[in-house]
């Protein structure tokens, strides 16, 4: 890579670290802790845990189309000040709905799309692969920081103590998009508005991606609104101290992932790829049921190493195929679903946590596995 893509990587990259970190560490935590607030239930819980996703999912797309024609960075900078706002606002408030309206606020910095068109912009055609796989391999290690981190976090000062970290790192994001990355010289084209995005709707091949997108997430959120109180209440392990189990299973998975998509962009078999780590992410449900600890730990490791896998393969397969004037259309279209994703396994997993327990999540999940693999099918070239 030459040194305009090295530092457009490196300074993206850090800023998916920054927003991703701020919106996973709530994950392993908020149904824990959450149940302090006004008016809890855990409907509401799952609500709050999903409500960005809804906020994101509606905001991609036009703000992806926004990215075509401004410019990418005038639309990172207002979403990161959104995001910001919405932290504040969730760290202040004692109320599950003001923490719906924090949350929902934090969705409005729908950047996601923009980010990955901006790597697109500023790498060759022949390293956007590497590139792709470096910024979902820094979403992977994201997530794994933000699991350590946002139990610690928590312990130490509640669910306020996640959120204003969060607000802080929105606004180190910003400064070093300002002072790091590279501002592309894209031509700007009115007619993207119709026909790129036309074009990213009429390929199969994006659905298929973009499907992968949404289901993973709906998975990983539905798992954790879950997970937490499964690991408090079944094994009695208290939610301060469950970083000791996700810090080395998401180092581990994450090692793991590596050479796997590493072996499946080399061999040209992704598309294989792709379907295991669907198969994968059936252990995220099944260790929701009743099993000894051990056996939970195996089926975490299989639900994360497939979960990562796909985050690394799933953007650098779309931004390949997606048309050069049209990128913000498909990684918003992406990031839609994606996001589209979490907002439905919050509110639908703490509905029907609610109504059956861990049990009930499982079945959703298994539930929900078979109709991705079915929609593969039906999409399949």
């Amino acid at each position: 890579m030459n040194s305009i893509e090295r530092r457009a990587l490196g300074g993206l990259a850090s800023l998916y670290v920054f927003r991703m970190l701020g919106l996973f560490m709530v994950l392993p935590v908020l149904m824990v802790y959450g149940e302090g607030y006004r008016d809890s239930t855990p409907m509401l819980l799952g609500l709050a845990m999903g409500a960005y996703g809804l906020s994101q999912a509606l905001l991609q797309i036009p703000l992806g189309l926004l990215s075509d024609r401004w410019g990418r960075k005038p639309i990172i900078y207002a979403g990161l000040a959104l995001f910001a706002l919405g932290s504040v606002i969730a760290a202040l408030t004692d109320s599950v709905y003001g923490l719906i309206v924090g949350r929902v606020l934090q969705g409005c910095g729908a950047i996601a799309a923009a980010v990955m068109a901006l790597v697109a912009d500023l790498t060759r055609d022949e390293k956007r692969g590497i590139a792709m796989a470096i910024i979902g391999a820094s979403i992977g290690v994201a997530f794994m920081l933000a699991v350590i981190l946002g139990p610690a976090l928590a312990g130490a000062g509640g669910l306020p103590a996640i959120f204003w970290v969060t607000a802080v790192l929105a606004l180190l994001g910003g400064l070093l998009v300002w002072r790091v990355v590279p501002t592309p010289q894209v031509p700007r084209r009115s007619a993207v508005y119709s026909s790129g995005f036309q074009t990213v709707l009429r390929s199969r091949f994006v659905w298929r991606l973009v499907s992968g997108a949404f289901f993973s997430h709906l998975l990983l959120t539905a798992l954790f609104v879950a997970l937490p109180l499964v690991l408090v209440d079944r094994l009695g392990w208290p939610a301060g101290e469950h970083w000791r189990l996700y810090g080395p299973l998401m180092l581990g998975t994450f090692v793991l992932m590596l050479p796997l998509m590493r072996a499946a962009e080399k061999s040209a078999r992704v598309p294989l790829a792709l379907n295991l780590a669907c198969l994968a992410l059936a252990g995220g449900s099944a260790a929701l049921l009743p099993v000894s600890g051990g056996i939970l730990v195996v089926l975490l490791a299989a639900f994360f190493t497939g979960f990562n896998l796909l985050e690394a393969l799933l953007p650098a397969q779309l931004t390949r195929k997606a048309p050069a004037d049209a990128r913000g259309a498909a990684t918003g279209l992406y990031a839609t679903l994606q996001f589209f994703g979490t907002f439905v396994g919050g509110t639908l997993g703490g509905f029907l946590f609610g109504l059956g327990g861990a049990s009930a999540v499982a079945a959703l999940g298994f539930t929900v596995l078979l109709a991705w693999i079915l929609l593969w099918w039906l999409l399949r070239e």
